[in-house]
């Protein structure tokens, strides 16, 4: 059986740079604690690595406006580097080893693709934002599975994800807009902030004592989930991406 392999490749729905949608842990299921054994979805870039593309802006193809992607700094040499970057996403491992496999991946059809996930437990966009790739493209690979998780910042530009995909949102006003949007949504947190009514404590979460993992729970599969709750979580990660996070809520 295939480990990993190329579900999809062309042009970003948010800019239409080269991306391409991988699937990795088709054989052995991820080792990620918190996420259980799932299958993972990378949405990269095909024409950079990872790291450039965070330190040139390019990763807007695959991330759009997330407010956790940084800002650009021109350097004295006319380099560009990434400052304030808050995602939690370790870029430098994980990413670009995906992206430095590219050439020795299958390329599968849509059709094998839908075959290769059919009772599935699948995340979308471990990095990327799903809505980076067509929504027909989703709604085709996924209609076999038999659970997904997923999460966008993009919810204001594509409402179809609320299918798939939770609605991420930073702060109050986002949970406000996107709850009359009709999405269900999933907030990150100050440890002081209390939650809204019908919003819960993620269950895989530290703060909630990692009572159960995303495998297992399900929940965070926009309206395709029999869950109804809204999900939150404490702000995490590394200290400087934490403190990253506050300074852009400041």
């Amino acid at each position: 059986m295939l480990s990993s392999a190329i579900l999809w490749s062309g042009r970003s729905t948010i800019d239409g740079s080269p991306i391409a949608l991988i699937a990795t842990g088709l054989e052995r299921p991820s080792r990620n604690a918190k996420t259980g054994p799932m299958v993972q979805t990378f949405i990269i870039r095909t024409d950079l690595s990872p790291v450039a593309a965070i330190n040139t802006g390019a990763d807007a193809a695959i991330c759009g406006d997330c407010p956790h992607r940084g800002s650009i700094e021109m350097l004295p040499d006319g380099e560009t580097r990434n400052i304030g970057r808050s995602c939690y996403v370790d870029v430098a491992k994980s990413v670009t080893a995906v992206y430095g496999a590219i050439p020795n991946y299958k390329r599968l059809t849509i059709a094998e693709g839908r075959e290769v996930l059919a009772g599935r437990l699948v995340r979308l966009g471990a990095y990327g934002d799903p809505a980076a790739v067509p929504f027909h493209v989703w709604d085709e690979l996924l209609r076999d599975r038999k659970a997904c998780t997923g999460y966008t910042h993009q919810w204001r530009t594509f409402p179809q994800f609320r299918a798939y995909c939770m609605a991420s949102c930073d702060n109050a006003a986002d949970f406000a807009e996107a709850k009359a949007s009709g999405w269900r949504t999933f907030r990150v947190r100050s440890a002081d902030e209390t939650l809204a009514p019908r919003e819960v404590i993620c269950p895989a979460s530290d703060e909630a004592g990692a009572k159960t993992t995303c495998n297992a729970c399900k929940a965070c599969g926009g309206l395709s989930s029999k869950a109804r709750a809204d999900i939150a979580i404490i702000v995490h990660g590394a200290t400087g991406k934490v403190r990253a996070f506050e300074a852009a809520r400041a």
